[in-house]
């Protein structure tokens, strides 16, 4: 204008990545008094300092002291960083993170316009403590256009209000598995894996070492339940038990007691550092450690969090540290292993020496979240990529970053959609989000030896893949058996002892055909006829069959098949039921028909004359013996026999304490095994107990018809006592293989002995002493010479009889009247005068010819 003049104030430099607007024309190096400018920012730059200044009368411009500069807009993340509590992580996260945010701001190519600025507080990993904190955040300016909480508990409560301001979370610790559900966090994100990524490899050690049965124990958290859930659901599949579940709040006394109790040898610990340190200190007292146990748990702990000192346990280091030896841990690959320099222009190694540097100098062991700090430096690129990337959309919708507010549900969709498409390489390795939000990564093994983790392995989870470096240590020879190994063993029969009865087993089979022999031989002989041979082949052949019964009664699973033992079974059974009832029954006819016949009164035997036919006899025998054989017959279709095991009480060999030997006996049984017995025993006993009082009944009788009554009636007393005591014994005794062999089978034995020494070995005696050899069918074809060596032989004979006859009369003199007894005299001596008639009418007639008898 015409009042312009050149005396006034200089004109000022422009700002840094901004300009100057003036008013007018600015070819002038001098501006007129009262003239102002405007400093202007290039792109979306906002001015820090004065933006319009004017020119005083003293050739000044006003507030020359402030400086007036272009600057970045600010965008502001809310960060909650857990300095103490379960999780102190924000120790080594909250510098990490901070670090990726100064190299953020400092580059060009990444979000030109703005800086990122940390808004944080320090949760204590406490969900009651995040709730005012998170009030606070929401409720105070500036605005935050993204979350960033840290623990699974806090991450959970802030995940789930977020969604009701349109906010995007993104976790750099958070594990929980509850987690990846979308409905219920529509906006979460992680760069630390889901807790659920250790399980496959925990899944894969397990079937690595063989191991089939575990145990688990938990703190009551939500991300704790969840993972053990998701274990739970997979360790299912793969075929392993999961046998003892405890969980615990704040004490985990109880629970450790509860898995010592329960015999858990592979355990998994799902707890806070904190927890950890107070779980191992009662496993310490429980002595659930060492060579027989194994222990899992997470590896996000500090590397000495066993030597911290801790207040809330009264255990030493020493303890500790000899507790935790051996543990295995699955930790997240959260550092990239390899060699390269990913978006933040930074190797892992180059990472880790700024990290130090920012913690100036601190022991990472003793800095809590320090593993975790790649995943937090991480996450700050992924957010700034992330938020980078939408620009340009926005931009397009004519929106812009700074326009965020909690109401605006567009950008918040666009840097949604951005993050769910990010891949980069950080420091702590590829990073890719799945569907459901989380960080798909590795999983690294390790183990502590000698108070130091050791890599032992890793696995790739997505491609099932377990890359082992073969350096694991164990206390013991090897991996520790997941519970106590129990060795079946069975319980066999002596061999000495079955041997020693199987030898006279046989001896008394071969006696049993020997007397067998002698008595068809002899058939026909008068002595032999008397005492009805048929039915002593019965008895014969009875004993025979039982005496056989004794080495199926001896076979075991030492020398046959399991398969096979059925086949046992019914050997013992039928050889036994019949053996028996053959040998009895023929001896129980014999006293059965003597009581019958012979104990009537006389004047009854007068009238009635009964007559003993053999096929009485042998109907009596038919009629026992097809009564057992269609009770064991039936009892084999209705019930038959199989075997089955017995289990004793496990016992502790001296040399190994991990080892118990479980005993095992097999046993022929059925379903309904005691009633049958009941039956079976029960019709036997009543034999028997008939048996005893028949023949003591008889024991006075003397009939030529059944001459060896008497024997057989000693042969009954011993059997039926043997059989009386060896059944209830046995039963008793079924348990002790050895002692019920040798009571059953020598009763046997002793049984079968005493009949055939009993039946036979008199006859066979007398028939040799007297040489009675030949039958009467051949007595009658022999010359006369030899008819009259047998008269002498008969004659002998019949003296024999005189003299048993007057000891009978001298035995009876005593009971019965004088008149009584001069009868009986002179009737004996017409007897003798009558075979004195006999054996002259022999000597003096011919072979053929009449003998007369006086009666």
């Amino acid at each position: 204008s015409s009042s312009l003049s050149f005396s006034g104030c200089a004109i000022i430099r422009p700002p840094r990545d901004g300009g100057i607007r003036y008013r007018g024309l600015t070819q002038e190096q001098i501006l007129p008094v009262d003239y102002e400018i405007e400093y202007i920012c290039r792109g979306n730059r906002v001015i820090v300092g004065p933006k319009v200044r004017k020119c005083l009368p003293n050739g000044t411009w006003t507030d020359i002291t402030q400086h007036s500069k272009c600057r970045k807009k600010k965008l502001y993340i809310g960060a909650l960083f857990p300095m103490s509590g379960g999780w102190p992580g924000g120790q080594a996260c909250m510098p990490s993170a901070q670090m990726a945010l100064d190299l953020v701001n400092n580059r060009s190519d990444i979000l030109p316009d703005y800086e990122l600025e940390l808004i944080h507080y320090d949760s204590m990993c406490d969900p009651g403590e995040a709730t005012k904190l998170l009030y606070d955040l929401l409720y105070t300016e500036p605005i935050k256009i993204v979350l960033m909480p840290g623990c699974s508990g806090v991450s959970t409560l802030v995940a789930e209000a977020a969604r009701m301001w349109n906010l995007i979370v993104l976790s750099y610790g958070s594990s929980s598995p509850a987690l990846s559900n979308r409905q219920r966090f529509p906006t979460f994100f992680r760069t630390h894996p889901s807790a659920t990524l250790h399980n496959p490899t925990r899944v894969q050690l397990f079937q690595k070492w063989k191991w089939t049965r575990i145990a688990t124990i938990q703190q009551t958290t939500e991300v704790f339940t969840s993972t053990l859930d998701d274990l739970e659901q997979r360790v299912k599949e793969a075929g392993i038990e999961i046998s003892v579940r405890q969980s615990f709040l704040t004490d985990p006394a109880v629970a450790v007691k509860n898995l010592k109790r329960q015999d858990a040898r592979i355990i998994v610990g799902l707890f806070y550092e904190t927890e950890a340190r107070k779980v191992f200190c009662e496993v310490f007292k429980e002595k659930l450690y060492g060579k027989k146990y194994v222990w899992f748990l997470i590896g996000w702990y500090a590397d000495n969090w066993f030597k911290i000192k801790d207040p809330a346990i009264n255990c030493t280091v020493e303890n500790m540290t000899e507790a935790v030896e051996g543990h295995v841990t699955t930790e997240i690959v959260m550092l990239n292993p390899e060699t390269v320099r990913g978006v933040s222009n930074l190797t892992s190694q180059e990472f880790l020496a700024a990290l130090m540097s920012r913690l100036g100098g601190k022991n990472p062991e003793e800095t809590g979240g320090f593993q975790e700090a790649p995943l937090a430096y991480d996450a700050v690129w992924a957010l700034a990529l992330a938020l980078n990337k939408t620009v340009e959309p926005l931009k397009a919708k004519g929106r812009r970053l700074e326009d965020f507010n909690y109401n605006n549900h567009d950008i918040t969709s666009e840097i949604y959609r951005a993050l769910n498409t990010s891949s980069f390489e950080g420091v702590s390795g590829q990073v890719v989000f799945d569907a459901q939000g989380s960080r798909m990564a590795m999983t690294l093994i390790e183990q502590l030896q000698g108070g130091s983790y050791k890599k032992i392995g890793y696995y790739d989870s997505s491609q099932k893949n377990l890359s082992w470096f073969g350096n694991d240590v164990w206390i013991g020879a090897g991996p520790p058996a997941d519970r106590t190994v129990v060795i079946e063993e069975y319980r066999y029969l002596s061999q000495k002892l079955f041997a020693a009865v199987s030898v006279f087993a046989g001896l008394g089979i071969l006696l049993g055909i020997v007397c067998l022999t002698f008595n068809i031989y002899n058939s026909n002989v008068r002595y032999i006829q008397n005492s009805q041979p048929y039915l002593n082949n019965m008895t014969a052949v009875g004993c025979m069959m039982a005496l056989a019964a004794v080495f199926p009664l001896g076979i075991d699973g030492h020398h046959v098949h399991r398969s096979q033992f059925p086949v046992v079974c019914q050997f013992r059974l039928w050889l036994l039921g019949l053996g028996f009832s053959l040998a009895y029954g023929s001896m129980f006819t014999k006293i059965w028909w003597v009581h019958t016949l012979f104990t009537k009164k006389d004047e009854k035997k007068e009238k009635k004359k009964q007559h003993l036919e053999p096929w009485k006899l042998y109907a009596t025998v038919g009629v026992l013996l097809a009564i057992d054989f269609l009770s064991l017959m039936i009892w084999q279709i209705v019930d038959p026999l199989h075997i089955t095991v017995e289990k004793f009480t496990k016992e502790a060999p001296k040399e190994d304490l991990d080892v118990l030997i479980q005993p095992l006996l097999e046993h022929c049984s059925s379903e309904k095994m005691n009633t049958w017995l009941g039956v079976v025993y029960g019709y036997k006993g009543l034999l028997l107990l008939l048996g005893i009082f028949l023949a003591y009944e008889t024991k006075s009788v003397s009939t030529e018809k059944i001459n060896d009554h008497r024997a057989v009636g000693m042969a009954i007393y011993n059997v039926a006592v043997l059989c009386l005591i060896t059944a209830p014994v046995t039963m008793i005794l079924s348990s002790q293989q050895d002692a019920s062999f040798a009571f059953a089978s020598l009763a046997i034995v002793f049984s079968a002995y005493i009949t055939l020494v009993v039946l036979f070995v008199p006859k066979m005696r007398r028939l040799i002493t007297r040489g009675e050899w030949q039958s009467e069918q051949q007595d009658t074809l022999k010359t006369g010479s030899s008819t009259n060596n047998n008269d002498e032989e008969k004659s002998r004979q019949l003296e024999r009889e005189n003299r048993e006859l007057q000891k009978i009369i001298q035995e009876v003199k005593t009971h019965i009247p004088s008149e009584i007894y001069a009868h009986l005299n002179a009737t004996h001596n017409i007897y003798t005068s009558t075979l004195t008639f006999q054996l002259t009418m022999k000597s003096t007639h011919p072979p053929t010819s009449t003998v007369f008898t006086l009666h």
